[in-house]
């Protein structure tokens, strides 16, 4: 399997995090490595072989403490907790604050952020696309995880759309300049366009993430449009899906 170990310095010694790319799995067609190799493809919902989904997520499961707490994940800022929730339940952000519950977020461009605290006591993953991001998705994790006795919390931005390659409409800007008129610093005016930008999702996290005093921020030097080691479905439209996940030993 290729993997990205977060470049989280500081992280506790008890917390383990990674996030899939695209190769070192089964999956062929749209869903392979993108050199015609197997594809490390998770998600069941893209049309996939489902013995190759089966069998790719066997693979990441062999070298995780347990079974990842696989969500249904629909843009949304609900928050569920890995250890106490059956089956896969609508949510875009969980949490865990006991060894062996596997937090787990799928994306092909959204952005996937992972959090602990410095005691290493809660961890939590959050799928953070431009809808949940607005709607509050990572104040609601933080807010989760604090519930739970988390202190500093520090955070890190998985491989996401890059701020060259996200354009969105006048929509999306209204939507976070409604919550703060700060977040229009993110977004950048597409010349001749009117009403199209180049947004950066990242810049986007860590303004959402500040205000909720999570200042240690790493990661975020990513873009899944540009760099094929990773599933876009923003470039290629069927394809599949990556992972980040975060536990405690």
């Amino acid at each position: 399997m290729e993997l990205l170990i977060p470049d989280w310095i500081g992280i506790p010694a008890n917390v383990g995090a990674l996030s899939t790319m695209r190769g070192g799995g089964v999956s062929r067609g749209p869903y392979d490595d993108g050199h015609g190799g197997g594809g490390l493809n998770l998600g069941a919902h893209v049309q996939d072989e489902p013995a190759n989904v089966q069998r790719n997520r066997s693979l990441l499961r062999s070298i995780l403490p347990a079974e990842p707490f696989w969500l249904t994940q629909v843009h949304g800022v609900n928050v569920a907790d890995a250890a106490k929730v059956l089956g896969t339940p609508d949510a875009d952000a969980c949490l865990a604050s006991e060894p062996g519950a596997v937090c787990v977020m799928m994306t092909a461009d959204c952005l996937p952020v992972l959090l602990c605290d410095a005691a290493g006591s809660v961890v939590g993953a959050a799928h953070a696309g431009w809808r949940g991001l607005a709607g509050g998705v990572l104040e609601n994790t933080v807010s989760a995880m604090r519930d739970r006795g988390a202190g500093e919390i520090s955070a890190w931005l998985g491989p996401a759309i890059g701020p060259q390659q996200f354009e969105v409409g006048q929509d999306v800007l209204d939507a976070f300049a409604a919550h703060d008129a700060a977040s229009r610093s993110a977004f950048v005016a597409i010349a001749g366009r009117e009403g199209k930008y180049l947004a950066d999702i990242y810049q986007l996290a860590r303004q959402r993430l500040a205000q909720v005093g999570v200042q240690r921020v790493a990661g975020g030097g990513f873009c899944t449009v540009s760099d094929k080691r990773f599933y876009s479905y923003r470039r290629d439209k069927q394809t599949g899906r990556m992972a980040s996940l975060i536990w405690l030993r």
